[in-house]
């Protein structure tokens, strides 16, 4: 249906409104239909949906009315506990009260069986927006961005990888780029392009990746709040796909030593008036300035932290270049229209979260009027270590605001305790090298 595609390139908030609007009467009458279910799709900050699933006559009214999820879904742990109650996540764990959401027509794609899917903004029984709402995050710092004239378009590159019953890679090798060696893979990929395809999300390549077992599938380029829901649909499906083959699809950062999932961000801008954005000026310094604070950001998980150390392609070191891979920002495309790939991320990053911190961080260098280093030179390195990020909260709460400061600390917090409750396998062998 062409009130939800997904068009290339950039688009305003208002154009994005307008295009929920009127994608509300189009899936309004799908869901009137006997037999239709709904699922509302809630982003979460472990970079994965809450889910409420309605059926047939009732999921039409909750386009009007918006329905109830736990407001804790905001300040949970990856498994789900609520994180120790804390300043402002006080007022999502108090009582475990329900907060509303409310459909965003525009994000809706068909899962098959009657049933559509869509990612839904969250706010309080007051009318007033959930702010640690990743969504709500990043509108916020597109609003402040277009406040300069500048709306960005966004593309997101994860890598995942697929293992087998029993935990093994479904290649025993790398296969960077090839066609042979990948047949194993074939049957899951080929149910991986259907669902994409037909769940219309636009596609733009497909190829197998460096590590045993490791593919990516990348989206084309768009608004930069598509961007981030389509994604997260994208690793829904894909998880899907992969169940029905008895496989997992893993998006964990470091999946084994030495490897890992990268979640890259490709990034451009466009001005309302047509003249060219400054964006390998300020924009570029503003963000080269401030990704050391922002690691938490990039890597949310202790896991995380093992993906800084597979360099050289996922590079802790701060710096960037003409089209280098090395480099943690390359400089891709023609120079008349250049873009910036931001490989500071993991595929374990929350996309609106890594989103709204670039455009933070860019927004401010154009606003002081930083100028970049030269290509190559080190600006610095992100930090080492979930302690390291946790020391950092001070600009990360100049950037995204305190509220959403306070949230990361809490997260990061909670992920080193329960690293330090767990006794790995790592632990055992070097334990037993002392006896």
């Amino acid at each position: 249906m062409t009130a939800f595609a997904r068009p290339v390139g950039p688009r305003s908030l208002a154009t994005r409104r307008a295009v929920a609007e009127a994608g509300t009467e189009v899936l309004r009458g799908v869901l009137e239909e006997d037999g239709a279910r709904l699922l509302l799709l809630v982003p979460d900050p472990h970079a994965r949906f809450a889910a409420v699933e309605l059926a047939a006559p009732f999921a039409a009214s909750v386009l009007d009315d918006g329905y109830g999820v736990c407001s804790y879904v905001f300040a949970w742990t990856p498994s789900r506990d609520p994180l120790p109650e804390s300043g402002v996540l006080g007022g999502y764990l108090d009582g475990f009260g329900d907060l509303r959401v409310r459909p965003d027509a525009a994000t809706a794609i068909p899962l098959g069986d009657r049933t559509w899917a869509v990612v839904c903004d969250a706010e309080w029984p007051s009318g007033q927006a959930a702010e640690l709402a990743p969504r709500e995050v990043l509108r916020g710092r597109l609003a402040a961005l277009e406040g300069l004239g500048l709306v960005p378009s966004v593309g997101i590159e994860h890598e995942v990888v697929f293992l087998d019953a029993a935990g093994a890679p479904l290649t025993s090798h790398g296969a960077d780029y090839a066609v042979g060696g990948t047949e194993r893979l074939a049957p899951l990929l080929s149910d991986v392009r259907t669902a994409l395809h037909e769940a219309g999300l636009g596609v733009e390549s497909a190829r197998a990746e460096c590590h045993p077992g490791q593919y990516e599938v990348v989206l084309r380029h768009r608004d930069a709040l598509a961007a981030c829901d389509d994604v997260l649909l994208q690793q829904l499906l894909v998880r899907r796909v992969a169940a029905r083959h008895d496989v997992t699809a893993s998006y964990l950062a470091a999946p084994f030593p030495g490897q890992g999932n990268s979640g890259h961000v490709h990034l451009s801008l466009s001005t309302v008036d047509g003249s060219p954005p400054d964006l390998l000026g300020g924009f570029l310094a503003g963000v080269l300035r401030d990704a050391r604070a922002l690691t938490a950001v990039w890597a949310p998980t202790w896991n995380s932290y093992v993906r800084l150390r597979t360099a050289p392609f996922s590079p802790r070191e701060v710096r960037w270049g003409h089209d280098d891979r090395t480099a943690s920002v390359r400089v891709a495309g023609p120079p008349s229209d250049p873009r910036l790939e931001f490989r500071f991320a993991g595929a374990d990053a929350q996309p609106h979260l890594v989103v709204a911190a670039l455009l933070a961080a860019g927004r401010f260098g154009l606003e002081e009027g930083l100028t970049p280093p030269e290509p190559g030179t080190p600006a610095g390195s992100l930090a080492g270590s979930p302690w390291e990020a946790l020391s950092t909260m001070d600009r990360v709460g100049e950037l995204l605001g305190p509220d959403v400061a306070a949230q990361l600390t809490a997260l990061l917090t909670e992920e080193i305790e329960s690293g330090l409750d767990t006794v790995t396998d790592w632990q055992r062998r070097r334990g037993a090298l002392r006896s």
